[in-house]
């Protein structure tokens, strides 16, 4: 059997999630990433036998832009709509990096995931 992989890495957003309403109105930077699995096909020339990462774009760009307190929350609402979109996926990755985020200290990121697995 062989297992295939789409993904998108650090994908780059300017959005106003944040718990503090602070967050909301200066917003911050955030890298996304998703990655799916699922068994390969073996048609390599047809986008209805893969995951089309055009769609996993629309999906980041969609919620991204739809501000929320928790970014558990982002992640959530981004797996459940790629699953929705490829009930076929073996696992799915969603992931969000807050970079810089405003507390003491120098801090990178910090990192919400969330992981998929079918039974």
């Amino acid at each position: 059997m062989l297992i295939q992989t789409v993904a998108l890495k650090d994908v780059k957003f300017y959005a106003l999630h944040g718990y503090y309403p602070e967050e909301q109105l200066t917003g911050n930077h955030f890298l996304v990433s998703i990655k799916v699995t699922f068994n390969h096909s073996g048609d390599t020339e047809n986008l209805l036998h893969t995951v089309n990462y055009e769609v996993l774009n629309t999906i980041m760009r969609e919620e991204m832009a739809n501000t929320q307190k928790m970014l558990e929350t982002v992640v959530k609402k981004m797996l459940d709509r790629v699953l929705e979109s490829y009930p076929f996926l073996l696992s799915i990755e969603v992931g969000i990096k807050k970079m810089h985020p405003p507390m003491p200290g120098e801090i990178n990121h910090s990192f919400v995931q969330l992981r998929y697995t079918a039974e």
